[in-house]
């Protein structure tokens, strides 16, 4: 097999809020657009990110029909989290968990997009000396 395009598909109720979300504050462009559904792209993200409009007749399976949400995280790995953190704070973006920085070096936080999808950003940092010995069996 080989891949030649990667993307993930997300139900929302407002495409449209979704769609405009990721390119105002995260620099992505609309690669396509019909009714109900916008397909976004950014070259360094190594995939699309899909809007579908909830409850769309066309959706396959229908039994998953609904709307994206408990226990999705959208993530990108940046390498400057501090800096990304001033500027979606001072562009108004709905934070939703302050940045931290977990004990094995995943420094994060998370932001709210008008739908309630979750955008998480990361940035991985030096583990504390005494961790990566503390994990190790």
């Amino acid at each position: 097999m080989h891949i030649t395009q990667s993307a993930i598909s997300l139900n929302v109720p407002d495409v449209h809020a979704s769609a405009e979300f990721l390119k105002r504050h995260f620099g992505f462009v609309q690669e396509m657009e019909y009714e109900g559904v916008a397909s976004l792209k950014r070259g360094d993200a190594g995939f699309n990110l899909i809007f579908l409009q909830t409850g769309l007749s066309t959706f396959k399976p229908p039994h998953i029909a609904g709307s994206a949400g408990q226990g999705l995280l959208v993530v990108f790995v940046v390498d400057d989290i501090d800096t990304e953190y001033a500027r979606l704070q001072a562009e108004g973006v709905r934070v939703v968990t302050p940045i931290e920085t977990e004990p094995w070096g995943e420094r994060y936080f998370q932001v709210s997009d008008p739908n309630g999808v979750i955008v998480q950003l990361v940035q991985w940092v030096t583990v504390p000396e005494g961790v990566e010995e503390a994990r190790q069996p």
